[in-house]
């Protein structure tokens, strides 16, 4: 009897995946989610849940092709989780969120009842040194203002061939002082669609505008030296798009920069825009460099954007965007009035 209660303990445990008490901090792991049932876990959510807090080494996670209907979030504790799709458009994580949206049951914990930008993400990373590659998220909430796909507050995270999709504020690349790398990734929305306070490299990526409308809203904080960073982008748009900034400054030292990027012809000759205040004129960093394209004639740019010669785009290399902060010095903070 024993015996048979061991071996069904031991299938269970196999069934189920690892417990955070069986898996060590510093030993690599690796599982599958598949919603029919084949792999591990059959939701994204309930594998991050399971892994060990804090873990030290990288876990994998293979996600098999579906439209997995979640909310994911992916909290500070849980960092060094490098999620795998099997296919990029099969494998697909999808919300409908959006700002001004009722709670589900009420309120949330903070007693808010309605969705603001901050919390309409359809995926929300919190913890460092994530991945995410191969894989879709969308948020379908339509054209009813903010609702995001993508919420990164992350440090060091990385996000290579992925699609994003959505309307106004597809992408939030949130917090001040963090990394955030994309690399070969289409990115689409109307407003806004790409916006945020971090340190933001797009590496190869496809940049796909749905209205006439803007497509950064930078909020660079003054002591970052960086913010987005666009290198060997393509700039597209729907047709019924056709009049497009290259962005406008969310808060007054927004900065953005465009280097060697193919810029459709829906891109408007001024190409930035002061979001209505000439005080942003005087503290935004707008600037390109080797841009092509219809939408790349830089001749009638607005005055106060910049156009770098080839030496100081060159300075521009991720050795020196992602280790450019500025030293903290709480003395100078405590004293300023």
């Amino acid at each position: 009897m024993k015996k048979l209660i061991l071996l069904v303990c031991l299938l269970a445990c196999t069934r189920i995946g690892w417990s955070q008490a069986t898996l060590s901090p510093t030993t690599s792991v690796t599982f599958t989610v598949a919603q029919d049932g084949s792999g591990t876990y059959k939701t994204i959510q309930e594998a991050v849940n399971s892994f060990r807090d804090h873990m030290q080494v990288r876990v994998t996670l293979y996600v098999k092709n579906g439209v997995y209907t979640e909310k994911l979030v992916i909290p500070s504790w849980k960092p060094n989780i490098h999620v795998i799709g099997e296919s990029r458009e099969g494998v697909i994580i999808t919300g409908n969120d959006y700002s001004g949206k009722d709670y589900p049951g009420g309120k949330d914990w903070t007693g808010n009842s309605k969705f603001s930008t901050y919390t309409s993400y359809t995926v929300l990373v919190d913890a460092p040194d994530i991945i995410l590659e191969n894989l879709t998220i969308r948020n379908t909430a339509g054209r009813v203002g903010q609702a995001v796909a993508l919420h990164v507050d992350a440090d060091r995270f990385v996000c290579k061939n992925c699609t994003l999709l959505g309307n106004q504020d597809t992408l939030y690349a949130a917090a001040e002082g963090t990394r955030q790398y994309y690399e070969n990734c289409f990115i689409e929305g109307t407003t806004d669609f790409i916006f945020g306070k971090s340190i933001a490299v797009f590496q190869s990526c496809t940049i796909k505008s749905l209205s006439d409308s803007f497509i950064t809203a930078a909020a660079t904080p003054d002591y970052q030296r960086y913010g987005f960073v666009f290198f060997d982008c393509k700039l597209i748009a729907d047709p019924a798009a056709k009049k497009v900034y290259l962005g406008r400054p969310w808060r007054p030292g927004a900065k953005t920069v465009f280097i060697r990027t193919d810029m459709g012809d829906h891109i408007l000759p001024v190409g930035w825009e002061n979001w209505g205040n000439t005080a942003n004129e005087k503290t935004v960093l707008y600037a390109e460099q080797g841009s092509v394209g219809t939408g790349g004639n830089t001749s009638k740019r607005v005055g106060w954007a910049k156009q770098l010669i080839a030496k100081e785009a060159s300075a521009y290399t991720l050795a020196a965007i992602f280790s450019a902060q500025s030293a903290w010095v709480p003395e100078r903070m405590m004293n300023d009035k």
